[in-house]
């Protein structure tokens, strides 16, 4: 049987170098937005000669696509779908401590792709309108529960909470020193009060 290693080797060998060069751009997104940097500075940054970025991306879109995906794949394998929202608030606040980059990038992208005509605007989008329908459904099961309030549209309070983490992103971008964990306990506190039942003892 032949020897796998040095095709193994070879195989970690790319996906190392294609890490970096995602996490050099997610740096440089931060720094200097998407409009502000070339390939050739992020294969600088990555430590990749141009030709060895053009193997992975053969294209400045499809890396800035590669590396949204980076994100979205991050939240995925953060989120527990069978908490409630105000326990899924509380765990947002852990992605600036334990992914600034993907904050950044993520904010500086959004800010960029306003115009319809941006090439990420379709995208981010979408997932603002996922993101707002999954937690407003995710008030409506409390509400079925019998533990949130009736008299409440989700659809609205969902806007409220997601532009509330949008906004905080944009505030930790301009001020890193912000105390998002004590921002965080106290905006989730007050969901739980306008959400809870009169008689929920939490």
């Amino acid at each position: 049987m032949p020897d796998q290693r040095p095709y193994a080797a070879l195989l970690a060998k790319g996906e190392d170098r294609r890490q970096r060069i995602l996490t050099a751009t997610q740096r440089l997104v931060t720094r200097h937005g998407w409009r502000g940097i070339t390939l050739g500075q992020i294969a600088r940054e990555a430590g990749v000669s141009p030709a060895g970025l053009l193997h992975h991306f053969e294209s400045k879109e499809q890396l800035l696509h590669a590396a949204l995906d980076a994100r979205d794949t991050y939240d995925d394998t953060q989120v527990d779908r069978s908490a409630d929202i105000v326990d899924q608030l509380q765990r947002v606040a852990n992605r600036f401590r334990e992914a600034p980059e993907l904050v950044g990038m993520f904010g500086v992208l959004l800010m960029e792709n306003l115009d319809p005509a941006a090439p990420l605007h379709d995208r981010l989008t979408g997932r603002y309108r996922a993101a707002r329908e999954s937690v407003a459904e995710k008030i409506r099961e409390g509400q079925r529960a019998g533990i949130y309030r009736t008299d409440l549209d989700p659809a609205v309070k969902a806007v409220e909470i997601v532009a509330f983490i949008t906004g905080m992103e944009t505030a930790w971008l301009l001020d890193p020193s912000i105390p998002l964990a004590e921002v965080f306990r106290e905006y989730t506190g007050s969901l739980v009060r306008e959400l809870s039942l009169p008689h929920d003892p939490r």
